[in-house]
């Protein structure tokens, strides 16, 4: 299995703190958070790994080199229109990768080692979306979903709340085909005029009003999303905590 790790962007909500540096090089408890990515990776049989660089790309290409033969073979891809295309050009950039059994990482999550397992271990066909389950309801910045019997019917941040049931968590995984129709897909996107504006999760909407895509539910399993400096503290927890289960 490949991952695809989409780390094109500068994280400019993140304030001061990417200045200088895109946040996948935000030290979390240590190791960056790119760093923990491809060590997740790594620890779970995933050993070919693509990043989709932008802001700063040659601190990325470095940080990356710095590991030298540590975790997965990893390769980079530069999105030149990071400034004025949302990871939809990202993915545009890197759609080659789109093939056989894959997966799509933003790259400002962070994921524990068992859920990652999780989702390798899960052999659904096509195309899966992972998502998570809030019981306090969810909130303008929250990727909602719609989700029945295991099929996703709707995915966005603006869609009615009403049947809202679900978040995705940035992480989805492809096979049996799932990555090439994927693709095509992107393919159109970029071609109609709204293309660069787009996210890729608009996508994936528009394909499971027209074929299965299926929703993997981790409820229970941690991660984080590093958007807002609020969320910094909380991944350092999140990681201090793992680190702390790994070494006993």
């Amino acid at each position: 299995m490949k991952a695809i790790i989409l780390s094109a962007g500068q994280g400019s909500r993140l304030g001061h703190l990417v200045d200088d540096r895109p946040k996948c090089l935000i030290g979390f408890s240590g190791p960056s958070l790119l760093d923990r990515q491809l060590d997740t990776l790594a620890a779970n049989g995933v050993d070919d790994a693509v990043v989709v660089t932008g802001f700063h790309d040659e601190l990325v290409d470095s940080a990356i080199a710095a590991r030298g033969t540590a975790g997965p073979r990893v390769r980079t891809i530069f999105n030149p229109f990071f400034k004025v295309a949302d990871n939809t050009g990202s993915l545009f950039m890197a759609r080659a990768e789109l093939s056989g059994d894959c997966l799509v990482w933003n790259g400002d999550t962070l994921v524990a080692n068992a859920l990652m397992a999780k989702v390798v271990a899960n052999r659904q066909t096509g195309i899966c979306v992972t998502i998570d389950r809030k019981p306090d309801g969810y909130d303008d910045d929250d990727m909602k979903v719609v989700e029945e019997g295991g099929l996703l019917k709707a995915i966005g941040k603006r869609i009615e709340r009403g049947g809202v049931n679900a978040e995705s968590i940035g992480l989805l995984a492809f096979r049996d085909g799932g990555a090439e129709r994927f693709r095509t897909a992107i393919e159109a996107a970029m071609r109609t005029p709204e293309g660069t504006n787009i996210w890729y999760l608009r996508v994936i909407h528009q394909l499971a009003q027209s074929e299965p895509v299926h929703t993997l539910d981790i409820s229970g399993e941690e991660w984080g999303e590093v958007d807002f400096p609020e969320d910094v503290a909380v991944a350092e927890a999140l990681c201090a905590g793992w680190d702390s289960q790994s070494s006993r």
